[in-house]
């Protein structure tokens, strides 16, 4: 017997109402509408709603084929992700800054029965992507399971509602869906984020829903089978601590897309100038042309840091034992922002951002620095205009 799960707590918002504050959803769940309908007022609106105005417009003028329960078609999705100018004018900004093929494999993995698997070292983006996908595909990027160590077999499949098994036994009352299984049901994009931090057993209860596109329910005597639309995207990295192996069997059932880091060094500038530029907005701290300067420094660090070797070439440096990603570098600079705008003139310099540095290069407090010292003291010294820099780096190292 064959189940159609219905979820009472869907999170699907319309992009048209996401963009109206008018609108009466609640996509905070909080059974207030009029408090949330605002995405402005949110501290980090889902993908489905801080893009509305781009995925309408896309949704508009997208008259390409699009798979059954797909929210736009492939095309629509790639340049919603990789951003472009729309036949109108309209400008959709890029939400990844890549190889476009890296996308259009991603993309054209969701449109077919495979499971997409986005692989990659700390900070490359993959949750980011992620979510983007799911929101721009399905309109919903909520239908998420968190990966921990801790994750238990029911967050991918059901769970129970125990009063109600307790009071009346298994019923479809008593059935608790896991975002998955809401997925399933519904023809939509569920997302897990790092698949190799659960446990290798939970892990594999993937395995039947990936290749038989079907959840068993032994207890009623019954089925989920997934409805046209449905597909999975997981994210996993094998650089952390704590990371479990996916078996053969699960592997096979994923197509896998290596998220690489940036190529280039003003590749990454500009992705952490986007990123940052977005969330100051997001916490009202000042951004502008004045702090590329400092973005392009931590930028340089990391890259040197991270390759083992200065951006000419010439020298070589040890590398410390973080990951030194793209993200830390947004984060870097965001709390720089942060110091500048509470505690400084609104501007941001040097010293806004030494402190941060310090913090996402030395994590072994005896090993890592060393190396930063040496690093501080044999290339960023020597470095022409680097001198408040160097200053400002010594002085919280101190």
């Amino acid at each position: 017997m064959t189940v159609s799960v219905d979820s009472t707590t869907s999170a699907t918002a319309n992009w048209a109402a996401a963009a109206n504050p008018s609108a009466s959803t609640d996509p905070a769940g909080t059974g207030n509408p009029s408090a949330t309908a605002d995405p402005a007022g949110v501290l980090r609106p889902h993908a489905e709603h801080a893009f509305a105005a781009e995925l309408a417009a896309l949704a508009g003028q997208d008259d390409r084929p699009r798979p059954q329960r797909w929210k736009l078609s492939p095309w629509a999705v790639a340049t919603y992700l990789l951003g472009g100018t729309l036949p109108d004018g309209t400008v959709i900004t890029p939400k990844y800054v890549g190889p476009r093929r890296i996308v259009e494999v991603a993309v054209t993995t969701l449109a077919t029965d495979r499971a997409l698997l986005l692989l990659g070292v700390p900070g490359t983006a993959k949750t980011w992507v992620s979510e983007h996908l799911a929101a721009a595909v399905s309109g919903d990027s909520t239908l998420l399971v968190q990966g921990t160590a801790g994750t238990p077999e029911e967050a991918i499949r059901y769970g129970w509602n125990y009063a109600q098994l307790l009071a009346h036994g298994p019923s479809r009352d008593a059935l608790v869906p896991s975002p998955v299984m809401r997925a399933m049901a519904e023809g939509m994009t569920a997302r897990v984020e790092e698949l190799t931090r659960i446990p290798a057993d939970v892990q594999d209860t993937l395995i039947t829903i990936l290749s038989e596109k079907t959840l068993p329910i032994p207890e009623l005597g019954q089925e989920v089978q997934a409805l046209r639309g449905f597909n999975l995207i997981a994210t996993a990295n094998d650089r952390d601590r704590g990371v479990n192996d996916l078996s053969s069997a699960l592997r096979r059932r994923f197509n896998t897309v290596v998220l690489p880091l940036p190529e280039s060094a003003e590749a990454e500038v500009d992705i952490v100038s986007r990123r940052v530029d977005q969330i100051g907005r997001s916490l009202d701290l000042p951004t502008g042309p004045e702090g590329i300067d400092e973005i392009r420094r931590v930028v340089t660090v990391f890259r040197e840091l991270r390759d083992g070797v200065t951006a000419d070439g010439r020298t070589k440096v040890k590398s410390p034992s973080g990951t030194l990603s793209t993200a830390e570098a947004i984060s870097v600079v965001t709390n720089g922002l942060a110091l500048s705008a509470h505690f400084g003139d609104g501007v941001l310099r040097a010293g806004d951002i030494a402190a941060g540095i310090l913090g996402a290069v030395v994590r072994d407090p005896a090993a890592d620095r060393v190396i930063w010292q040496e690093y501080l003291e044999t290339v960023v010294r020597e470095r022409d205009g680097w001198k408040d820099f160097y200053r400002a780096c010594r002085e919280v190292s101190a």
